[in-house]
């Protein structure tokens, strides 16, 4: 027991050092949507509600135009889990297995499932900490400024990333691109499976969680809704990879 001790952290900060570029990527993706939402809130709203005013006018191009800059984060954040599935596959997972690192890490004390709960953990806490806070800002800049939107709570490039959908379509992504790793084994093979299964789920989400607007009713109740379902495919996914794990590693 002593000597395993020490294994976690150790390999908490390889992770760390060894996935430094996606964490920077990462990083900086977030600032930039947030700061996009900080410029809509403080200088785009207020802007067009003062070119709504009687004797006003003005001009801006399609670049800065409040709908357009807030339709583009709404859609890159809905979709912007299929990156994390396809970093997931390729270099989080399958490229270890493929390259033959992940087995040399299991000889020396640090178990398969250990390696793997590692992984997910150090993973998931920068990826939920960044796509929550990104769907607290784009939640609060929707609500305060809708008056200047033409965008409705239905529409998929508001619904998605308005709330916790969106961490949970994150951690979603990262658990679909670890099983396709391990089951492939591949990191090209595992990308592509893993993006077209988050494709998926982004894209007929709204199938899944349409047929509740009878019994649930306004944005809360049916986006909580939604995020269950993912959360609930995505335990089903993780319990699919430790199952795999442990076939692969008996």
């Amino acid at each position: 027991m002593t000597a395993l001790a020490p294994a976690r952290p150790a390999t908490r900060r390889t992770l760390l050092r060894l996935h430094r570029p996606a964490l920077l990527v990462w990083t900086a993706l977030v600032l930039l949507a947030a700061g996009e939402l900080l410029w809509v809130h403080y200088s785009a709203a207020p802007r067009d509600r003062g070119c709504a005013r009687p004797g006003h006018w003005c001009s801006y191009t399609s670049l800065t135009d409040t709908n357009n800059v807030m339709n583009a984060l709404g859609e890159a954040l809905g979709y912007a889990p299929v990156a994390v599935a396809a970093w997931s596959a390729a270099a989080l997972i399958g490229r270890e297995l493929e390259s033959g690192t992940a087995r040399l890490a299991w000889t020396q004390a640090v178990t398969p499932a250990r390696w793997l709960t590692a992984k997910l953990t150090t993973a998931a806490l920068p990826l939920l900490t960044g796509s929550a806070l990104l769907a607290l800002a784009f939640g609060a800049v929707w609500s305060a400024d809708k008056d200047v939107l033409v965008t409705h709570w239905t529409w998929d490039r508001v619904f998605v990333p308005r709330g916790p959908l969106l961490p949970a379509l994150v951690l979603f992504a990262l658990a679909a691109g670890a099983l396709a790793g391990l089951v492939l084994r591949r990191a090209l093979p595992a990308l592509a499976v893993a993006c077209a299964a988050t494709v998926v789920l982004r894209t007929f989400l709204r199938d899944l969680w349409q047929p509740l607007r009878g019994p649930l009713t306004g944005f809360w109740p049916l986006h909580l809704a939604a995020t269950g379902m993912v959360l609930a495919l995505t335990a089903a996914t993780l319990v699919a990879a430790y199952a795999v794990l442990r076939r692969r590693t008996a």
